[in-house]
């Protein structure tokens, strides 16, 4: 990600890469490429929810547990919040208080485009231009009140209710969602939130 974007800026300076660090830098490139489209064909798909009503999506959602991206391995009181934007994507918020409950606040807003119509299931969540970075939305209840999201790569996951806290019987039937699909149970962290008002 570092070189396609390191290219891009050397473009943007109007820059030319030209003889032998020319050719190299295309063969790093095409291997970056193979090793990438090699690697995502070794993983057995993952189901997604076979309909998601955008509209009943959209709204804040609490992550009661995930198995976390980096930015959010020590985040509390996590919320992730969706709002249908008229050029048919979707903004996101995703805020956090970072080490602690009283913790300072992190924002980050990426833009998530649907990938898969009619299911709406499989998102494209954009944090940097132009890079895409798989959302499935693997489950959602009839109640637009609990979901669990994951990747191919069953590297994240999350699992979000409307409210911060869930009956421990409902997180173990979502948990075992993510065991179904292949997800190291042992690596999945809960997220603690402060009590409601």
């Amino acid at each position: 990600m570092q070189l396609l974007k390191a290219v891009e800026i050397a473009g943007s300076d109007g820059l030319e890469i030209t003889g032998g660090g020319a050719s190299l830098l295309l063969l790093i490139l095409c291997g970056a490429a193979c090793v990438a489209l090699t690697g995502c064909a070794t993983y057995p798909p993952i189901r997604t929810a076979a309909q998601v009503d955008l509209d009943r999506f959209m709204g804040d959602w609490r992550v009661i547990a995930h198995i976390p991206a980096s930015i959010e391995k020590e985040a509390f009181n996590a919320i992730e919040s969706y709002e249908r934007a008229d050029d048919g994507t979707i903004a996101t918020t995703f805020r956090f208080n970072a080490g602690a409950l009283d913790g300072p606040e992190k924002v980050y807003r990426p833009r998530a485009f649907v990938r898969d119509d009619p299911s709406n299931a499989v998102w494209g969540m954009r944090f940097i231009w132009p890079f895409k970075l798989e959302y499935r939305i693997v489950f959602v209840d009839a109640d637009y009140t609990r979901t669990v999201i994951g990747r191919t790569k069953r590297d994240y996951a999350w699992i979000m209710a409307r409210s911060p806290q869930i009956d421990p019987a409902e997180l173990a039937e979502l948990t075992a969602i993510l065991e179904e699909e292949g997800y190291d149970l042992s690596k999945l962290r809960i997220v603690p939130h402060s009590p409601e008002p």
